[in-house]
């Protein structure tokens, strides 16, 4: 793999450290956590070697992205992150419920993906955690949220706009609707903290 398939985000630099605070607070103690939409992969290789004590699976389900995370992946040395999986979050069933190579999958991440994506995958996300997660698993989320249907920032507001001019079925999602989704999937909200560039993380536990 050469350095030519690795992507920048600059999103990641600028929130990375604050996203690895929180994990560190809410993840269980051990196990594998399953990134859903790693993106270019910068997030996978720098939080992994600061959770020895876990294995991170990153996964995407584009192509480009998938050699991206590879690329970086070859030039961190970090002996527990997996190479990335084909996930399509909005699908039924998911690679790696079919794979038995993996420990147990106690967490799962998903950082800027349910607002440049159809709300069909943040309903299959909900369902997937479900589905994998054990009792007591965490789903982590990052990324803006609008309250009560209200941006909490005339940034977030613009964001909304130029994504929904990119996509009709993007933009940003209302947090009660997540937490009702969440809900009808046997993941109990927990909490939020409050994140960098007006961003939220939410967290939700596996019934």
């Amino acid at each position: 793999m050469t350095n030519s398939a690795k992507q920048y985000a600059p999103a990641t630099q600028r929130n990375r450290e604050a996203i690895l605070e929180v994990l560190q607070q809410v993840l269980p103690p051990s196990g594998t956590i399953l990134e859903v939409a790693s993106g270019t992969g910068e997030h996978a290789v720098f939080m992994a070697p600061h959770l020895l004590k876990h294995k991170w699976l990153p996964s995407d389900p584009n192509p480009m992205s998938r050699a991206s995370i590879a690329a970086w992946l070859h030039e961190v040395e970090s002996n527990n992150i997996y190479e990335p999986l084909d996930i399509d979050a909005s699908l039924p069933t998911w690679s790696v419920e079919t794979h038995q190579d993996f420990s147990p999958i106690t967490a799962i991440v998903n950082i800027n993906m349910i607002h440049i994506s159809p709300w069909a995958a943040c309903l299959g996300l909900m369902a997937g955690a479900n589905r994998i997660l054990p009792p007591g698993g965490i789903l982590y989320m990052y990324g803006p949220y609008k309250q009560n249907g209200k941006h909490t920032a005339p940034s977030n507001e613009a964001f909304d706009e130029s994504l929904k001019m990119q996509n009709p079925e993007w933009g940003v999602r209302d947090l009660e609707q997540v937490i009702q989704a969440a809900s009808a999937q046997n993941l109990s909200f927990l909490k939020t903290f409050q994140m960098p560039a007006n961003n939220l993380s939410l967290i939700f536990q596996h019934l």
